[in-house]
């Protein structure tokens, strides 16, 4: 090869290794965003019980997967409104965060007490330990899409609707 085909290889190289690098820092940037971005849902409406925020982090279209079936946006938001009502001290503990482009999964604990009917189970004083996992769909700063699953049998195993196994 010329002089001038090895300049040229070598300059189109380092143009797409930098590239590269920019590239995937800027991917790097919107993963940690994305994470932030559920921190701070976390804090902001799950341990507030912050209602009035629902707009603040879900879009219009919204739509949230349980093994149970879907719920729409203004279905999810009346099942948050009923855990804010029925476990008044709810607190959510982010256990571990994974991001891999716009999706960001949450392995969370929640410790509550309770306080108010829910879904008509009358309230029991009790406390109540829950573990779940979520994946979120994060479009142009809201979430979209949304996969739950969390231990119901367990919460009500003990909220004493449900006897424990082997009982």
């Amino acid at each position: 090869l010329t002089t001038m085909k090895k300049n040229v290889f070598g300059f189109i190289a380092l143009v797409l290794l930098f590239t590269s690098g920019y590239l995937n820092a800027q991917k790097n940037k919107d993963i940690e965003k994305n994470k932030d971005f559920i921190n701070v849902y976390t804090a902001d409406f799950w341990n507030k019980h912050n209602i009035d925020a629902f707009d603040k982090y879900f879009s219009s279209d919204f739509i949230v997967h349980f093994p149970e079936g879907d719920m729409t946006a203004d279905q999810y938001k009346g099942l948050c409104t009923a855990y804010f009502a029925a476990f008044p001290d709810l607190h959510i503990t982010t256990n571990d965060l994974l991001a891999e482009g716009d999706k960001v999964v949450k392995v969370w604990t929640a410790n509550s007490t309770s306080k108010g009917d829910f879904m008509g189970i009358p309230a029991t004083g009790k406390p109540v330990v829950v573990k779940g996992i979520e994946m979120f769909l994060i479009t142009d700063g809201k979430i979209t899409e949304l996969w739950a699953v969390m231990d119901n049998l367990g919460m009500l195993q003990q909220l004493g609707v449900i006897p424990p196994m082997g009982e």
